[in-house]
């Protein structure tokens, strides 16, 4: 009696950890670090911010960006059921109903947008609430699956976070900013576009028009070649313009050069193991490149 009592009360216990780790899953963790990164690496460049700002942004930008991850499960619940990699999730799994993980994106989205102006200041939170809106209505539902470009605009909305961060110090936008959310920008196509190989079959498979389907594997090796170009350009911007030293000059181009490598490499090897190596190597390269910048202002 007494055991079957204590395997009652285990059960309800365990699907409840299930839920909370199922709904923490369609927020996304693993691409919210690197988005967490560039904001508050942004934020000490831009600042001496307290330990407490720091915390009240990046819990600010977790709440935007995990709901339109939300939001994105919901959508895109049709085609991740039909590929192997993503028929797990919570949703085409059926562990999370569909209707749950829009609502829950949507109040996560506003929870944001509240905690932000509350915590931070008005142009962070709406700064925020552009990057959801731009992850979820112009790139998940508007260009994912219509453009092989989609990465390209849609890729905009990873870029918002160093805008996010900039802001909650200074309570503005400057050049430099600018230039950190551009960098982002040209850094996303490449970065996608290297992983969009790998998947290229999955993909064709459901009719999304990534790049690789729709032109072929050697135009999007071209492509990343030439965006990883823009890319090693792009990143001297912030020294040109008198806004980041020394220290940083150098770590951009011994990047940017190591980047580019990695695309000719790409280009002439043309296998998946090199399409590994290149995207492997931008998410080093992306967060060495915004510790250069901290380095570079509190050194």
């Amino acid at each position: 009696m007494e055991a079957s009592r204590a395997t009652t009360a285990v059960l309800p216990a365990a699907g409840a950890r299930q839920v909370v780790v199922d709904l923490v899953a369609l927020t996304k963790p693993k691409v919210q670090s690197l988005l967490l990164l560039t904001t508050v690496t942004t934020m000490l460049v831009a600042g001496t911010p307290s330990i407490g700002l720091i915390l009240a942004t990046c819990l600010g930008g977790y709440l935007s960006a995990g709901g339109a991850g939300a939001v994105n499960h919901w959508f895109d619940r049709d085609i991740d059921a039909q590929m192997k990699r993503t028929a797990t999730r919570p949703i085409p799994a059926g562990r999370i109903a569909p209707t749950t993980a829009l609502v829950f994106g949507i109040a996560l989205g506003v929870l944001s947008f509240v905690w932000l102006t509350l915590t931070t200041n008005v142009l962070a939170a709406c700064l925020a609430a552009s990057g959801f809106v731009g992850y979820t209505l112009i790139y998940t539902v508007w260009l994912k699956r219509r453009t092989w470009q989609n990465i390209v605009w849609g890729g905009a909305a990873g870029a918002v976070p160093p805008l996010v961060g900039w802001a909650a110090v200074t309570g503005g936008l400057t050049g430099l900013p600018i230039y950190l959310f551009a960098i982002v920008f040209f850094w996303t196509p490449p970065h996608f576009w290297a992983l969009s190989l790998l998947m290229k079959d999955e993909y064709a498979k459901v009719n999304v028009p990534m790049l690789p389907v729709v032109r072929g594997e050697r135009d999007t090796r071209r492509q990343i070649l030439l965006y990883s170009l823009l890319l090693y350009a792009v990143t001297q911007l912030p020294f040109c313009a008198g806004g980041l030293g020394a220290i940083y000059l150098v770590a951009s181009l011994a990047l940017g050069v190591l980047f580019v490598a990695g695309a000719v490499n790409l280009q002439r090897r043309a296998d998946r193991r090199a399409a590994l190596s290149l995207y492997l190597f931008s998410l080093l390269y992306l967060a060495l490149l915004f510790a250069a910048m901290v380095a570079d202002v509190k050194l």
